[in-house]
């Protein structure tokens, strides 16, 4: 999921730079988007399911008119569910006006909140946690004196991990969990517009200049008078950044921690190569996100890199995609390989991460099928063997192919002559050149930072949500 807003002291055509925002973050959410206009505390919105692309066809973005702030959002549903009503921003009118909210990641408390909210009275039209968050807030509207305290309250009830931006008649207000779980950037353009983004290649498209990364637990509010930061839940938890960002999630381009991703997924290339030498030919990257990785290893062992897999532009990324079924016809239709470059040649295959293994077995017989006389798979991430709670669509172990088959068993499954993972003890160094002072590699060890969903669901033998 992406989060792109923008806020500026003169109207102008604001929906179009949100567009071109989410267009750079399309690959964090490929099933729905959605962009909210604050014209002088009018608000024009237009959502729908699909990619930014499909949603704002014709007159829909024109038809959003100018104002002085925009939020938009992108979105992949973590259980596979593609119903409309969960797309994002969502509009909500209170007694003390309105919002829109935008969010990114999860809340393990979900089921507790839901609970609590629905014996209150309250009826959800979602299944998502901006809707509970938005009803939190409002809630805490009531009897604040300002948005951002509403908010900053709302946070003593939020558990788990999440960045959001509320638009208010007045104000962006911006918002980061206590562990940081989720990046989320500000910067600013020439006309003095300031740009919210979920990374930092999203502010690139739009000219805007990095200024700095929130906190862990800080509360940014932009308004006609400034910026203003609010700390109060910062320094409560430890850091436990998401390590997968690095991995999978972010763009290359993108900068997170102040460590570049292309450079944190070339270490991890070249970690991979201590750890699993192999004499090849050739070493071959899955793109998008393995490509750098494959560049690492072949650097540091010392085996040229090569292009063999060619992937269709016009497909998306497969382990966002919802569904498992879409999945595979995905992977049918995306890669294609360089004949020239793995006929007759023992190849190192370099993927960012083996979750399901929908896609290893059909990659590794393309490259078969093309004339490859070894394949040596090898992940830039460790296995997976936990569920991931926190935003990563990693929803239980029995979907872990790692969980059910050791190594043989799945180099037979995959048609590999060896298969090597990334050491876990490396997993933490990836972005060492950078500022993060932890990272959150439960999915990999099962360390969890917060309590996990079932203790919330257990207490009320509550079913977990779509988000949980």
């Amino acid at each position: 999921m992406g989060i792109f807003a923008i806020i500026g002291k003169e109207k102008t055509n604001v929906a179009s730079s949100v567009y071109y925002g989410l267009y750079a973050l399309q690959h964090r959410g490929q099933e729905s988007a959605g962009i909210v206009v604050n014209d002088d505390g009018i608000f024009r919105a237009h959502k729908d399911s699909g990619l930014v692309n499909d949603v704002f066809v014709g007159d829909k973005l024109g038809s959003l008119g100018e104002g002085n702030m925009a939020l938009g959002h992108v979105r992949y549903g973590t259980l596979g569910t593609k119903e409309r009503v969960n797309a994002e921003p969502i509009v909500v009118n209170h007694i003390k006006g309105r919002l829109a909210i935008a969010t990114t990641g999860k809340l393990v408390n979900f089921a507790e909140l839901k609970r609590e909210l629905e014996l209150q009275g309250l009826i959800f039209h979602t299944t998502s946690d901006a809707e509970i968050i938005s009803y939190i807030i409002t809630k805490e509207r009531l009897t604040s004196s300002s948005i951002e305290e509403a908010i900053n309250k709302a946070m003593d009830k939020l558990k788990g991990g999440y960045t959001f931006v509320v638009m208010s008649p007045q104000k962006l207000v911006v918002a980061r969990d206590e562990y940081g779980f989720h990046p989320i950037c500000y910067g600013k353009r020439e006309n003095g517009e300031y740009v919210i983004a979920s990374e930092t290649c999203a502010l690139d498209s739009v000219g805007a200049v990095f200024i700095r990364e929130l906190e862990p637990g800080e509360i940014l509010v932009f308004s006609r008078d400034g910026i203003k930061s609010i700390r109060d839940h910062c320094d409560k938890k430890p850091e436990r950044m998401c390590v997968f960002e690095y991995v999978y999630t972010s763009r290359p381009d993108s900068v997170i921690c102040d460590c570049p991703v292309h450079e944190a997924r070339k270490r991890a290339g070249a970690f991979l190569a201590k750890a699993h030498p192999v004499e090849a030919d050739v070493v071959v990257g899955v793109p998008d996100s393995g490509l750098d990785a494959a560049l690492g290893y072949a650097e540091e062992s010392g085996i040229p890199y090569g292009i063999g897999l060619i992937k269709n532009k016009y497909i998306g990324r497969t382990f966002i995609a919802p569904g498992q079924n879409v999945r595979e016809d995905k992977v049918k239709i995306k890669l294609n390989p360089v004949v020239a470059t793995v006929k007759g040649k023992r190849v190192v295959l370099v993927d960012d991460s083996i979750v399901r293994g929908t896609t290893c077995a059909r990659i590794v017989k393309l490259l078969r099928n093309a004339g490859a006389k070894e394949v040596h798979l090898r992940s830039s991430a460790p296995a997976f063997l936990n569920p991931c709670y926190y935003g990563t669509d990693v929803d239980s172990k029995e979907s872990l192919i790692a969980c059910n088959h050791t190594i043989e068993e799945m180099s037979k499954l995959f048609d590999v002559d060896t298969l090597g993972y990334l050491p876990l003890e490396d997993v933490s160094k990836l972005g060492v050149s950078g500022t993060c002072q932890g990272y959150c590699t439960a999915c990999f060890d099962g360390n969890y930072p917060t309590e996990t969903p079932e203790k919330y669901v257990n207490k009320f033998d509550y079913k977990i949500s779509e988000n949980n």
